[in-house]
């Protein structure tokens, strides 16, 4: 493999650039889709969205699943002229309605359940279209012929989850998609070869590039929407998957279950994002999944991914959100706007290709995050100032500290919620946490852990344990135990949600 990925952009609905062109590259419930099948039906339809929205730049939205249409969308979309706004399919009625309006999308293609929820007024300029339908127009078209798109053109604009304030459209050019696509099947060496589970939502900047990236590379992809944990370990049986990327919250369900060792083995890649891993659940993914490579990432959908740790890291360093990657350069910020020295604490900033257009119709929320990069800089243009506090020690090695919005800030202390969270994991007592700072009259704010016990749960088990491993100001003043704990559209722990549950329940 060469030291750098191929920074040459091309127009998105280019893939692959690796394998034969009569591998499979989509597997469905009905079959698998080679190269040469995928780039005609991506044709396709990009022939029928021209002939419904002629305009250049139209936004063309979907409200679905993993199925055939939304796999096809990022590029039919790009091949079309338009730009693609990938929903959730977890996501109700008003988010629904307002991603519409506010990204003026002229076509909606979701399912008839779905489009029956909706009410008079909320798809504003928006047609909608069955995806079963659809699927059924576009067999027998002649399919357009690959586009030749601008690396700067605006290919799709991802909708954040809403965790403040409502969703906003996160601008993604051809050359941001490309590039991304490029770099992650660089660093994971995903070969023509490798099959990769997509359980992520597609409306999820990872979820979108586990497609594109797979692609990139000549491999194979199988979408699974998933009920159950159980559900992806027998899709790894069923389809001899190589590669998963998920979540944390994910994660732990699967360790839980007794995976058949032949099984496990199949595994050789596993990729997280979304939320940090803990020792704790590193050491349980690598005994479950010896063969396999562990990648921790840590990315913000505003650059798409910022971070990786090589695998030979992780057992040494598994706290650690590793270095930059391909055609990203990331600087650690002080609050003087120098940069930060070896285990010095500051906001992480990302420069570079990789870095988005801003927020869609969003100048002050834009200039809010997208500004120019500091003056030491190697790259300089316009950066992402995440808001993140991370640190880089002596090896280079990148650590998170926490957000600079949920610090809390208890009798005069500063507490990243994650050290207590990682410190209530590690009693063995805790299979997940999430902390929180309520305010209080004599703290300031009170440290608040809402938890789901590894067994039977035992407050004063716990605050015991923590009180011997944490200062007193960190240690919890109230344990809240949950048999399930919340999760957004994305996978990831609610914390915006038990907040609110919290902050209710003290107003009462």
């Amino acid at each position: 493999m060469p030291d750098a990925p191929d920074a040459t952009v091309r127009p998105l609905d280019h893939l692959p650039q690796q394998g034969r062109a009569d591998a499979p590259a989509l597997v469905l419930k009905a079959g698998a889709l080679t190269y040469v099948e995928l780039d005609a039906r991506v044709g396709q339809l990009a022939a029928w969205l021209r002939g419904k929205v002629s305009g250049k730049g139209e936004r063309i939205a979907t409200w679905a699943g993993k199925g055939e249409l939304t796999c096809l969308m990022p590029l039919a979309a790009v091949r079309a002229g338009h730009v693609y706004v990938p929903v959730n399919p977890l996501l109700k009625r008003a988010q629904v309605a307002h991603i519409l309006a506010d990204s003026g999308a002229r076509l909606l293609l979701a399912n008839k359940a779905r489009l029956d929820t909706l009410e008079s007024g909320d798809l504003a300029r928006a047609a909608p279209w069955d995806e079963a339908q659809v699927l059924q127009e576009i067999s027998g078209m002649e399919p357009l012929p690959a586009s030749q798109g601008e690396d700067g053109g605006l290919a799709a604009i991802l909708y954040t989850s809403g965790s403040t304030g409502r969703p906003k459209g996160v601008m993604l050019s051809n050359a941001n998609l490309w590039l991304g696509a490029a770099s992650v099947a660089h660093y994971l060496k995903i070969a023509p070869a490798d099959r990769v589970l997509a359980v992520l939502p597609f409306a999820f900047d990872y979820g979108q590039n586990q497609l594109l990236s797979t692609w990139h590379a000549g491999g194979a992809v199988i979408p699974l929407d998933y009920l159950m944990a159980r559900d992806v370990m027998k899709a790894v049986e069923r389809h001899d998957i190589t590669t998963i990327a998920a979540v944390p919250p994910l994660w732990l369900q699967l360790v839980e279950l007794q995976w058949p060792s032949e099984v496990a083995a199949k595994l050789r890649r596993l990729t997280n994002s979304g939320g940090a891993l803990n020792p704790s659940l590193v050491r349980a993914l690598r005994t479950t999944f010896p063969q396999a490579d562990l990648y921790p990432m840590y990315g913000l959908t505003e650059a798409f991914r910022s971070t990786y740790l090589d695998p030979a890291l992780v057992d040494a360093h598994p706290t650690s959100i590793g270095r930059a990657i391909p055609f990203a350069e990331i600087l650690v910020v002080t609050d003087d706007g120098g940069e930060a020295g070896p285990d010095e604490e500051g906001e992480l900033v990302h420069a570079g290709p990789l870095v988005a257009q801003g927020y869609w119709q969003d100048a002050a929320r834009t200039a809010e995050r997208f500004r120019p990069a500091p003056a030491f800089s190697r790259l300089g243009g316009m950066a992402v100032w995440s808001g993140d506090r991370v640190r880089r020690d002596a090896q280079g090695l990148l650590h998170f500290v926490g957000r600079r919005d949920a610090m809390i800030k208890t009798s005069g202390n500063r507490v990243s919620p994650q050290e207590v969270e990682e410190a209530a994991v590690a009693t063995g007592l805790v299979a997940e946490a999430v902390a929180l700072g309520l305010p209080d009259p004599h703290l300031g704010q009170a440290i608040h852990l809402v938890a789901r016990a590894a067994g039977e749960a035992d407050t004063r088990a716990l605050t015991t344990a923590l009180a011997a491993m944490l200062p007193n100001f960190m240690v919890p003043r109230h344990v809240h135990w949950r048999e399930a704990m919340p999760v957004s559209p994305n996978g990831k722990l609610d914390r915006v949600a038990l907040a609110a549950e919290l902050a209710q329940g003290q107003a009462q």
